[in-house]
């Protein structure tokens, strides 16, 4: 399979309410031959929002935000994890500069719901989150973004500017043949509760920036 082989199947103009209240409007689209089979989903939002923008209509690479699925951070408002403050400041940011969010159904690292329960007991236990999904024998991290490039180069998209501080997303996204142009980082959404969450994530995904990239010199500041 290429990534040429998956096509749009549909379109939907979809008003959302964010965290804050404010409203917007996201064309949702769905794929046909994607992969995995899964139901992911691309939104798009801002000059995307209305219609698909062609390509050659874009004066830079689209911002891009791709989320995998986190029930308890998106939708139940955990704060053990950081996905959902993440989730809710990429739909503001594609709201107004204009883009696309990639969501993702890679509950838990893609090892399913319930499995990722289980590692927050071993987390509790004194394990970080990689090393409580080793415990329960799956990898440190086993998601696969090639889905991600698939719908990307579905809607004609081949170039990104990368909402993100996770660099495997980047090396994965260059490997499939999606130029990541820029990375652009998200902030960190610190809780009561998140505070060795976020050091383990830090700790794992510092890299040289890329030309054009807007991260801060000290990866620490995140």
């Amino acid at each position: 399979m290429t990534l040429r082989d998956v096509t749009v199947r549909a379109q939907v103009s979809l008003p959302l309410t964010l965290a804050d209240g404010s409203r917007t409007t996201a064309r949702v689209f769905t794929f046909t031959g994607l992969r995995d089979g899964r139901e992911h989903l691309a939104l798009g939002l801002g000059g995307w929002a209305d219609r698909p923008v062609a390509p050659s209509a874009l004066g830079r690479p689209p911002l891009t935000r791709v989320h995998s699925e986190c029930l308890t951070g998106d939708v139940l408002g955990s704060r053990r994890c950081d996905c959902g403050p993440q989730l809710d400041e990429a739909l503001h940011r594609l709201a107004e500069e204009g883009g696309l969010l990639l969501y993702l159904r890679q509950e838990g690292r893609d090892i399913g719901l319930y499995a990722k329960l289980d590692a927050y007991v071993l987390q509790d236990e004194g394990l970080d989150t990689y090393e409580a999904n080793v415990a329960l024998g799956f990898e440190e991290d086993a998601r696969d973004y090639t889905v991600a490039a698939q719908m990307l180069s579905a809607l004609g998209v081949d170039r990104v500017a990368l909402l993100t501080n996770n660099t495997d997303k980047v090396a994965q996204l260059e490997r499939l043949g999606i130029e990541v142009a820029e990375r652009v980082p998200t902030g960190l959404h610190r809780s009561d509760v998140n505070g060795r969450y976020l050091a383990t994530k830090l700790g794992r995904h510092t890299a040289s920036p890329l030309p054009g990239d807007r991260s801060p010199a000290n990866p620490a500041a995140w």
